[in-house]
């Protein structure tokens, strides 16, 4: 795993979409789901030795519904889930799924090859891989002993 400075400023960027959700959610009212769609689908973030992979679950949209962005260090998922409207709406009972556009944004470390940024969608979910510089590739340092020193 590579060294990556520490950022207040990404920290910060976090809490505040936290709180902006936190505040959305709390002033939905039933219909808001529907029809103004504030939504934010739920992601992974791993690392293998190559790649930084982050992977979206977004069922039900297509994949033409769905942008992936990367501008000046900043990786931007956004799309939108529409509302089908197969069953008039008096007739549903609940509606728990939400619907309408979403945008998740990610700050990006130093190391990542933007240029090499690629993105692939299957059955629901998005997978977008982060290719790490040759140079933050991690690498085996021998460590030698004082004895051979002598």
């Amino acid at each position: 795993m590579t060294l990556v400075r520490w950022d207040p400023m990404r920290n910060l960027v976090s809490l505040q979409e936290r709180m902006n959700r936190l505040f959305d959610d709390s002033i939905k009212s039933p219909e808001d789901t529907v029809d103004r769609g504030a939504w934010s689908p739920p992601v992974d973030i791993y690392e293998t030795e190559k790649d930084i992979v982050i992977t979206a679950e977004l069922p039900g949209i297509d994949q033409k519904d769905v942008d992936v962005e990367v501008r000046e260090g900043v990786l931007t998922i956004k799309g939108e889930r529409r509302f089908e409207k197969d069953v008039k709406e008096e007739n549903y009972h609940r509606v728990e799924r939400s619907y309408g556009r979403f945008s998740r944004v990610f700050a990006l470390p130093k190391n990542v090859e933007t240029e090499k940024v690629t993105a692939h969608y299957d059955k629901g979910v998005l997978e977008v891989r982060l290719p790490k510089s040759a140079k933050s590739v991690a690498r085996t340092v021998k460590i030698e002993t004082a004895e051979a020193e002598k």
